[in-house]
């Protein structure tokens, strides 16, 4: 799915760097930075 430049993101879950779940509605109003390290801490 691509999105324009301003347009909102869809409502996603992800895992937080505590395991926890984090909704990205209830970030909604403050700023959000995604940050996504493939392989990170896998030792491969």
């Amino acid at each position: 799915m691509a999105l324009q430049v301003g347009q909102q993101a869809p409502d996603f879950t992800l895992k937080s760097n505590k395991m926890k779940d984090v909704k990205l509605s209830e970030l909604r109003g403050g700023k959000v930075l995604l940050l996504f390290v493939p392989l990170a801490f896998t030792g491969t």
